[in-house]
């Protein structure tokens, strides 16, 4: 009696949303949007694409799901110090979406289209939420609390929109550019440049060359900071 054969790549695995999520993003993070699409999905976990849509949905809900995913998951993995000021929790979690996008690059720009699209979406509410209790900490007049909370937010998508990979683009820059070959040919420009029609970038040319990146956006949270406080 002949056993029967199992299909080539099938696995014993039960499909869930959950490790839907966790492949598309693992997909993401290897090669950006263009890289998740429903057949690499579905070859990727031995399904057919009813399946997927069936879990999560199309691939916007997918890609707006992923995102959710691990925003979610930075923002709970970064719990604030015990007894900690306002002004430590909201660099917490700032830091926490800062790290997050540095770890998935593709992030920054599904992140804004997030807060833009969908402001009463699972992400942007608890972004605005967090950080808006921070705000009215702090003493802002009420008032002022939308315009200091949305200041901080969207200095926090700004500082991380430079780490977006932008699908489509056609300007012949790479990308994924290594970041100190980035820096020095950016400062190379700046040198080629005339001292007395750019003095304030011949002075700052080597700042830029050697500034970290996390530190810099923590001096800007720094400067907001103080400001809201004059408030």
């Amino acid at each position: 009696m002949t056993m029967p054969t199992r299909r080539p790549g099938r696995r014993n695995q039960v499909l869930s949303r959950d490790r839907i999520l966790a492949t598309a993003i693992e997909l993401l993070d290897g090669g950006g949007e263009s890289a998740l699409t429903v057949r690499a999905l579905t070859e990727r976990l031995s399904t057919g694409a009813g399946a997927i849509a069936y879990h999560v949905g199309k691939r916007d809900d997918l890609l707006d799901a992923a995102t959710q995913t691990v925003v979610t998951a930075a923002l709970a993995a970064a719990p604030a110090p015990a007894a900690s000021t306002p002004t430590e929790e909201i660099r917490v979690a700032a830091l926490a979406l800062f790290d997050a996008i540095t770890a998935h690059p593709w992030l920054a720009t599904r992140l804004t289209l997030q807060i833009i699209r969908n402001p009463a979406g699972v992400v942007t509410v608890g972004i605005f939420e967090r950080i808006g209790r921070q705000v009215q900490a702090l003493g802002v007049p009420q008032e002022r609390w939308f315009d200091a909370a949305s200041t901080l937010v969207h200095y926090i998508l700004g500082a991380v929109s430079q780490k977006a990979r932008i699908e489509g683009d056609t300007s012949g820059i790479d990308g994924d550019v290594d970041r100190e070959e980035h820096l020095d040919a950016a400062s190379a420009g700046w040198q080629q440049l005339s001292p007395e029609a750019y003095p304030f970038l011949h002075a700052v040319v080597g700042q830029m060359r050697d500034h970290d990146d996390r530190e810099q956006f923590l001096t800007g949270i720094a400067v907001i900071l103080d400001g809201l406080a004059r408030l």
